[in-house]
Protein backbone atom coordinates (compact mmCIF):
# COMPACT_ATOMS: atom_id res chain seq x y z
CA UNK A 1 0.00 0.00 0.00
CA UNK A 2 1.09 3.44 -1.44
CA UNK A 3 -1.03 5.47 0.72
CA UNK A 4 -2.03 3.60 4.26
CA UNK A 5 0.00 1.70 6.68
CA UNK A 6 -1.13 -1.37 8.80
CA UNK A 7 0.62 -2.24 11.87
CA UNK A 8 -0.58 -4.96 14.43
CA UNK A 9 -0.46 -5.08 18.09
CA UNK A 10 -1.66 -8.21 19.24
CA UNK A 11 -5.44 -7.82 19.10
CA UNK A 12 -5.30 -4.34 17.95
CA UNK A 13 -4.64 -2.86 14.33
CA UNK A 14 -4.05 0.47 13.58
CA UNK A 15 -4.84 1.70 10.03
CA UNK A 16 -3.16 5.41 9.57
CA UNK A 17 -3.90 7.55 6.20
CA UNK A 18 -0.56 8.09 5.11
CA UNK A 19 -0.62 11.36 2.94
CA UNK A 20 1.02 13.94 4.97
CA UNK A 21 2.17 16.41 2.19
CA UNK A 22 -1.33 16.42 0.96
CA UNK A 23 -3.07 16.71 4.86
CA UNK A 24 -4.40 13.06 4.27
CA UNK A 25 -6.69 13.63 1.57
CA UNK A 26 -8.75 10.67 0.76
CA UNK A 27 -7.77 10.38 -3.61
CA UNK A 28 -9.17 6.84 -5.77
CA UNK A 29 -6.37 5.08 -5.04
CA UNK A 30 -6.21 5.57 -0.75
CA UNK A 31 -10.06 4.78 -1.13
CA UNK A 32 -9.00 1.24 -2.96
CA UNK A 33 -6.83 0.57 -0.24
CA UNK A 34 -8.75 1.17 2.79
CA UNK A 35 -11.02 -1.35 1.21
CA UNK A 36 -8.62 -3.80 0.68
CA UNK A 37 -7.34 -3.61 4.21
CA UNK A 38 -10.58 -3.77 5.71
CA UNK A 39 -11.20 -6.70 3.90
CA UNK A 40 -8.10 -8.28 5.19
CA UNK A 41 -8.86 -7.33 8.77
CA UNK A 42 -12.29 -8.39 8.57
CA UNK A 43 -11.09 -12.02 7.86
CA UNK A 44 -8.20 -11.90 10.45
CA UNK A 45 -9.39 -13.44 13.63
CA UNK A 46 -6.77 -12.28 15.58
CA UNK A 47 -7.58 -9.06 14.99
CA UNK A 48 -10.62 -7.37 17.53
CA UNK A 49 -10.27 -4.18 17.26
CA UNK A 50 -9.51 -1.49 14.59
CA UNK A 51 -7.69 2.24 15.40
CA UNK A 52 -8.06 4.57 12.32
CA UNK A 53 -6.11 7.82 12.53
CA UNK A 54 -3.64 9.73 9.98
CA UNK A 55 -0.26 10.34 9.48
CA UNK A 56 1.44 13.40 11.18
CA UNK A 57 0.00 15.91 13.71
CA UNK A 58 -1.92 18.51 11.39
CA UNK A 59 -4.65 16.25 9.61
CA UNK A 60 -7.01 13.28 10.33
CA UNK A 61 -8.27 13.21 6.49
CA UNK A 62 -8.60 17.08 5.28
CA UNK A 63 -11.05 16.37 2.68
CA UNK A 64 -10.99 14.31 -0.25
CA UNK A 65 -8.64 15.42 -3.19
CA UNK A 66 -10.02 18.24 -4.85
CA UNK A 67 -8.28 17.47 -7.97
CA UNK A 68 -10.44 14.61 -8.76
CA UNK A 69 -13.54 16.11 -7.60
CA UNK A 70 -12.93 19.01 -10.60
CA UNK A 71 -12.52 16.50 -12.99
CA UNK A 72 -15.99 15.07 -12.33
CA UNK A 73 -18.98 14.61 -14.92
CA UNK A 74 -22.60 14.15 -13.29
CA UNK A 75 -21.89 10.58 -14.30
CA UNK A 76 -18.56 10.16 -12.29
CA UNK A 77 -19.30 12.48 -9.72
CA UNK A 78 -22.57 9.74 -9.02
CA UNK A 79 -20.78 6.92 -9.09
CA UNK A 80 -17.38 8.80 -7.31
CA UNK A 81 -20.11 9.55 -4.14
CA UNK A 82 -21.10 5.85 -3.90
CA UNK A 83 -17.97 4.49 -4.63
CA UNK A 84 -17.16 6.00 -1.31
CA UNK A 85 -20.46 5.39 0.31
CA UNK A 86 -20.10 1.51 0.01
CA UNK A 87 -16.38 1.81 1.63
CA UNK A 88 -17.96 4.04 4.66
CA UNK A 89 -20.91 1.79 4.75
CA UNK A 90 -18.63 -1.72 5.27
CA UNK A 91 -16.30 0.51 7.48
CA UNK A 92 -20.04 1.32 9.58
CA UNK A 93 -21.19 -2.31 9.77
CA UNK A 94 -17.47 -3.39 10.10
CA UNK A 95 -17.87 -6.39 12.76
CA UNK A 96 -15.16 -5.40 14.73
CA UNK A 97 -15.08 -2.11 16.83
CA UNK A 98 -13.45 0.65 14.91
CA UNK A 99 -12.08 3.60 16.72
CA UNK A 100 -11.08 7.04 14.92
CA UNK A 101 -8.20 8.82 16.88
CA UNK A 102 -8.80 12.20 14.89
CA UNK A 103 -5.34 13.72 15.12
CA UNK A 104 -6.01 17.48 13.64
CA UNK A 105 -8.30 18.19 10.37
CA UNK A 106 -11.72 16.19 10.24
CA UNK A 107 -13.22 18.14 7.31
CA UNK A 108 -15.03 16.75 3.97
CA UNK A 109 -14.77 13.35 3.04
CA UNK A 110 -12.21 13.51 6.72
CA UNK A 111 -15.02 14.19 8.61
CA UNK A 112 -17.57 11.99 6.96
CA UNK A 113 -14.69 8.78 7.54
CA UNK A 114 -14.68 9.72 11.31
CA UNK A 115 -18.56 9.58 11.81
CA UNK A 116 -18.75 5.87 9.84
CA UNK A 117 -16.23 4.78 12.53
CA UNK A 118 -17.58 3.41 16.24
CA UNK A 119 -16.05 5.65 18.14
CA UNK A 120 -13.88 9.31 17.97
CA UNK A 121 -11.71 10.31 19.87
CA UNK A 122 -10.23 13.93 18.85
CA UNK A 123 -7.08 15.60 20.15
CA UNK A 124 -7.22 19.12 21.48
CA UNK A 125 -5.93 20.50 18.37
CA UNK A 126 -8.50 18.77 15.69
CA UNK A 127 -11.29 20.61 14.27
CA UNK A 128 -14.49 19.07 12.09
CA UNK A 129 -16.38 20.51 9.38
CA UNK A 130 -18.37 19.69 6.18
CA UNK A 131 -17.16 22.33 3.73
CA UNK A 132 -17.96 21.50 0.37
CA UNK A 133 -20.86 23.74 0.18
CA UNK A 134 -18.26 26.47 0.07
CA UNK A 135 -16.99 24.66 -3.01
CA UNK A 136 -20.57 24.53 -4.66
CA UNK A 137 -21.24 20.78 -4.03
CA UNK A 138 -22.41 18.81 -1.44
CA UNK A 139 -21.52 16.08 1.10
CA UNK A 140 -21.17 12.73 -0.64
CA UNK A 141 -19.78 9.81 1.66
CA UNK A 142 -22.78 9.67 3.89
CA UNK A 143 -21.76 13.01 5.73
CA UNK A 144 -26.00 14.70 5.23
CA UNK A 145 -27.30 11.51 6.53
CA UNK A 146 -24.46 10.44 9.26
CA UNK A 147 -24.09 13.76 10.91
CA UNK A 148 -27.57 14.67 11.34
CA UNK A 149 -28.18 10.77 13.23
CA UNK A 150 -25.32 11.40 15.12
CA UNK A 151 -25.52 15.23 16.77
CA UNK A 152 -29.35 16.10 15.84
CA UNK A 153 -31.24 17.71 12.59
CA UNK A 154 -30.69 21.31 13.49
CA UNK A 155 -26.79 20.74 14.49
CA UNK A 156 -26.18 19.29 11.36
CA UNK A 157 -27.99 21.73 8.99
CA UNK A 158 -26.31 24.38 10.60
CA UNK A 159 -22.57 22.85 10.20
CA UNK A 160 -23.26 21.69 6.67
CA UNK A 161 -24.86 25.19 5.44
CA UNK A 162 -22.64 27.65 7.07
CA UNK A 163 -19.62 25.20 6.21
CA UNK A 164 -18.02 26.43 9.15
CA UNK A 165 -15.44 24.19 10.88
CA UNK A 166 -16.32 23.28 15.15
CA UNK A 167 -13.37 23.13 17.66
CA UNK A 168 -12.66 19.75 19.29
CA UNK A 169 -14.24 21.07 22.43
CA UNK A 170 -17.20 21.72 20.49
CA UNK A 171 -17.42 18.24 18.95
CA UNK A 172 -18.01 16.93 22.26
CA UNK A 173 -20.06 19.38 23.45
CA UNK A 174 -22.87 18.18 20.65
CA UNK A 175 -21.95 14.38 20.58
CA UNK A 176 -19.80 14.55 17.78
CA UNK A 177 -16.59 13.34 19.46
CA UNK A 178 -16.49 10.40 22.55
CA UNK A 179 -13.26 12.43 24.11
CA UNK A 180 -11.15 14.98 23.79
CA UNK A 181 -7.45 14.83 24.84
CA UNK A 182 -3.81 16.13 24.47
CA UNK A 183 -2.38 15.92 20.88
CA UNK A 184 0.86 14.35 22.71
CA UNK A 185 -1.54 11.68 24.20
CA UNK A 186 -4.04 10.30 21.85
CA UNK A 187 -2.89 7.01 21.01
CA UNK A 188 -2.47 6.07 24.14
CA UNK A 189 -5.75 7.25 25.23
CA UNK A 190 -7.15 5.67 22.08
CA UNK A 191 -4.89 2.04 23.26
CA UNK A 192 -6.00 3.23 26.60
CA UNK A 193 -9.92 2.68 25.63
CA UNK A 194 -9.22 -0.36 23.29
CA UNK A 195 -7.74 -2.38 25.90
CA UNK A 196 -11.12 -1.82 27.78
CA UNK A 197 -13.09 -3.34 25.11
CA UNK A 198 -10.05 -6.11 24.68
CA UNK A 199 -10.67 -7.42 28.10
CA UNK A 200 -14.11 -8.29 27.33
CA UNK A 201 -15.61 -10.96 25.68
CA UNK A 202 -14.77 -10.64 21.84
CA UNK A 203 -17.72 -12.44 20.56
CA UNK A 204 -20.19 -10.73 22.73
CA UNK A 205 -18.29 -7.46 22.20
CA UNK A 206 -19.36 -8.28 18.15
CA UNK A 207 -22.78 -8.96 18.79
CA UNK A 208 -23.19 -5.92 20.82
CA UNK A 209 -21.78 -3.42 18.24
CA UNK A 210 -24.54 -5.20 15.37
CA UNK A 211 -27.35 -5.13 17.61
CA UNK A 212 -26.72 -1.33 18.18
CA UNK A 213 -25.80 -0.63 14.58
CA UNK A 214 -28.65 -2.24 12.94
CA UNK A 215 -31.04 -1.54 15.56
CA UNK A 216 -30.71 1.89 15.24
CA UNK A 217 -32.34 1.34 11.64
CA UNK A 218 -34.96 -0.48 12.51
CA UNK A 219 -38.13 0.11 14.46
CA UNK A 220 -37.92 -0.59 18.18
CA UNK A 221 -39.68 -3.68 17.86
CA UNK A 222 -37.89 -5.03 15.51
CA UNK A 223 -34.64 -4.13 17.15
CA UNK A 224 -35.97 -5.60 20.15
CA UNK A 225 -35.87 -8.76 18.69
CA UNK A 226 -32.52 -8.40 17.21
CA UNK A 227 -31.26 -8.00 20.43
CA UNK A 228 -32.62 -11.17 22.13
CA UNK A 229 -31.81 -13.15 18.71
CA UNK A 230 -28.44 -12.26 19.40
CA UNK A 231 -28.86 -12.39 23.40
CA UNK A 232 -29.62 -15.45 22.00
CA UNK A 233 -26.88 -16.36 19.88
CA UNK A 234 -24.57 -15.50 22.52
CA UNK A 235 -25.71 -18.01 24.71
CA UNK A 236 -24.25 -20.49 22.88
CA UNK A 237 -20.93 -19.65 23.13
CA UNK A 238 -17.85 -20.92 24.91
CA UNK A 239 -17.01 -17.36 26.14
CA UNK A 240 -20.35 -17.25 27.60
CA UNK A 241 -19.66 -20.57 30.09
CA UNK A 242 -16.64 -19.09 30.80
CA UNK A 243 -17.88 -15.24 31.34
CA UNK A 244 -20.33 -16.65 33.62
CA UNK A 245 -18.27 -19.30 34.96
CA UNK A 246 -15.61 -16.57 36.04
CA UNK A 247 -17.80 -14.74 37.56
CA UNK A 248 -19.23 -17.24 40.25
CA UNK A 249 -15.69 -18.53 40.97
CA UNK A 250 -14.71 -15.12 41.12
CA UNK A 251 -11.59 -15.18 38.85
CA UNK A 252 -10.64 -13.25 36.17
CA UNK A 253 -12.37 -14.99 32.64
CA UNK A 254 -10.23 -16.03 29.55
CA UNK A 255 -11.79 -15.94 26.65
CA UNK A 256 -11.23 -17.93 23.64
CA UNK A 257 -13.26 -15.73 21.08
CA UNK A 258 -15.30 -18.76 20.49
Amino acid sequence: MNNLLLSRDGALATLTVNRPEKLNALNFDTLDELDGALRELEADAGVQVVVLTGAGDKAFVAGADIGELARQTPISGKEMARRGQRLFRRLELFPKPVVAAVNGFALGGGCELALACHLRLASENASFGLPEVSLGIIPGYGGTQRLARLVGSGRAIEMTLSAQRISAAEAYRIGLVNRVVPQASLLDETRQLVGTILKNGPVAVRLALEAIQRGLEMPLEAGLVLEANLFGLASTTEDMREGLGAFLEKRKPVFKNK
